[in-house]
């Protein structure tokens, strides 16, 4: 018998969690104990494989003190009333890793706006 795949939308909410847990310095083990499941559990919410029902959805957007709509942000299939386009999901899939983690804590350390500017610069003319 065939895997069945996950939903698209399951699979981003999953990603939003573990961005956010993550971005938290938040264990699975801490966040299956904040919600009363195990590592494993949160390990298939992350992934996608199994789905949150809507309270369980609700304890999340409680623990990490943001609202439910936070884990939708960016969904497939989403329409955006406000005609604003959201950061690519590449953006934070980045920011998740630890490059994107130590990268972003090593520049908001530095003071200078004028010298952050000029790192935004360098950065951008040795990407083309």
């Amino acid at each position: 018998m065939a895997k069945k795949t996950p939903n698209p939308v399951d699979v981003h909410v999953g990603s939003r969690l573990r961005e956010r847990r993550q971005r938290a310095s938040m264990s699975q083990t801490v966040l299956a104990n904040a919600i009363g499941v195990t590592f494993q559990q949160v390990q298939k919410y992350e992934k996608g494989t199994n789905r949150m029902g809507s309270s369980r959805l609700q304890q999340i957007a409680d623990v990490f003190k943001v609202p439910v709509t936070y884990f939708f942000e960016g969904a497939p299939g989403q329409s955006k009333p406000d005609h604003k386009s959201s950061s690519p999901n590449y953006v934070a899939e980045y920011l998740a890793t630890d490059d994107g983690k130590a990268l972003t804590r090593a520049y908001m350390k530095i003071k200078s706006a004028k010298m952050r500017r000029a790192i935004v610069n360098m950065v951008a003319q040795l990407a083309d």
